[in-house]
């Protein structure tokens, strides 16, 4: 049975509501697109890979549904977008807003709503009839003091393992094993390990970051990883240790040049046989299909063990930042972006999944299908490392904790604490 219980953002928000007409930056009031001169820029992180695949295949038909409108590419480069939230970040203090950015939806984000940096785009799903289109948890989840601030793309599963088979069995495995419980595949790991090969490969510090909420959903189950972020679960308690304790071990099984590496980098390890398992969100399925694998023969998939059931959800969304030079153009890329035929092409080249639920995937391929499903009847959860369960402020100090742990600046036990106090306790 589907879960009802919705993780929702930081009440309190003091967030200005403004209208499309109200936010434009440019001489004239006209957001500077009369005369033919309409554009919008779009911001995003989706700068090579599958990533820039779906952005492509996005921008084609939103180039076929508004084709006066000029779509200008402002993606930066950089793993689940470290470097270009920083750089937005500069541009918004600065008065210097793209016309629409990406976004995880849910409390990443609060503290753009916090500083008056993102319109109120409510009006804009009844335009859309997006209240219809999207699952009710889904507009709970985006909902903030009854205002919408972002509008989802897809929907992405955090929790998914992708393993070699051919790596597994020449460890002397069954690439088709189920695993019950993380500490059997721990011990399966520990075998692929002894045999020489890199057992599992993680990237730079916010990949590692979506391993240890894995780990902690895994130890601790749907409603204590929730009681995580809603200040119900205790940081400093006995499960999280244990939990913790599971990420080290995990992690001294992985690759040394982890820190210098991405998600494509850690990915590709398993696709060119580097290595036998990855722990990454369902994007990894695009680079699979990118690089002609087809499984089960040449990679397979399943929800990190002991999370089977649940499904770690996040959005990719975008939204309307306060003083956007070209609303009217914003506005049109977020009708693509919600449009059914947006999110169809959208997401068969991503990997994830649409949020509409009007949306057709009867094209898409096995690992989606199996996607739809699971987030139709499994219980949902929202992801710590793509910004539907913390601000960016506390998920900043969860990634440089988690840093210094597993660089060894820092023991388990100082590394809880730094985990308790970035979640408030």
């Amino acid at each position: 049975m589907k879960s009802n219980r919705i993780l929702m953002v930081a009440a309190g928000a003091s967030a200005l509501a403004l209208g499309l007409a109200g936010c434009g930056g440019t001489d004239g009031g006209d957001g500077g697109e009369s005369g033919g001169n309409a554009e919008v820029e779009v911001f995003t992180w989706w700068a090579a890979g599958s990533e820039k695949a779906g952005l492509d295949a996005l921008v084609g038909v939103f180039d076929d549904q508004h084709p006066d409108t000029k779509f200008v590419n402002g993606a930066v480069a950089g793993g689940a977008g470290s470097t270009a939230k920083d750089l937005l970040q500069s541009r918004l203090q600065q008065g210097d807003p793209p016309d629409t950015f990406q976004a995880h939806a849910g409390a990443e984000l609060q503290d753009y709503i916090d500083a008056a940096q993102v319109e109120d785009v409510s009006d804009l799903y009844e335009e859309f009839g997006l209240n219809e289109a999207f699952p009710a948890d889904l507009i709970d989840r985006l909902t903030v003091d009854g205002a919408i601030y972002s509008v989802p793309a897809n929907i992405h599963r955090a929790n998914m393992v992708w393993g070699n088979p051919s790596v597994i069995s020449d460890a002397g495995l069954d690439p088709e094993a189920e695993y019950a419980s993380l500490d059997e595949w721990i011990d399966a790991l520990e075998e692929i390990d002894a045999s020489g090969v890199t057992a599992l490969s993680v990237a730079q510090p916010w990949t590692q970051v979506n391993l240890l909420e894995t780990v902690l959903l895994a130890g601790l189950g749907a409603d204590s990883y929730e009681g995580l972020w809603s200040g119900e679960t205790d940081w400093t308690g006995a499960e999280v240790t244990a939990a913790l304790e599971d990420f080290e071990t995990l992690m001294s099984l992985t690759n040394d040049d982890r820190d210098g590496l991405d998600w494509p980098d850690a990915t590709q390890q398993v696709i060119d046989g580097d290595a036998a398992f990855n722990v990454m969100g369902d994007w990894a399925e695009a680079a699979f299909q990118e690089a002609g694998a087809e499984a089960p023969a040449d990679y397979v998939y399943f929800p990190v063990p002991g999370t089977d059931g649940v499904f770690d959800f996040l959005a990719d969304s975008f939204t309307l930042p306060v003083g956007a030079p070209h609303p009217e153009g914003a506005k049109a890329w977020l009708d693509s972006v919600s449009s059914a035929e947006g999110q169809e092409a959208f997401n068969m080249a991503k990997g994830s999944i649409p949020a509409r639920t009007d949306a057709d995937t009867s094209e898409f391929g096995a690992y989606q299908q199996t996607a739809v499903e699971s987030f139709q009847s499994d219980t949902i959860v929202s992801s710590l490392a793509h910004g539907a369960a913390v601000p960016v402020s506390v998920l900043n100090q969860i990634t440089d904790a988690t840093s210094k742990f597993t660089t060894g600046a820092s023991d388990l036990a100082t590394y809880q604490e730094e985990l308790a106090a970035a979640a408030g306790e």
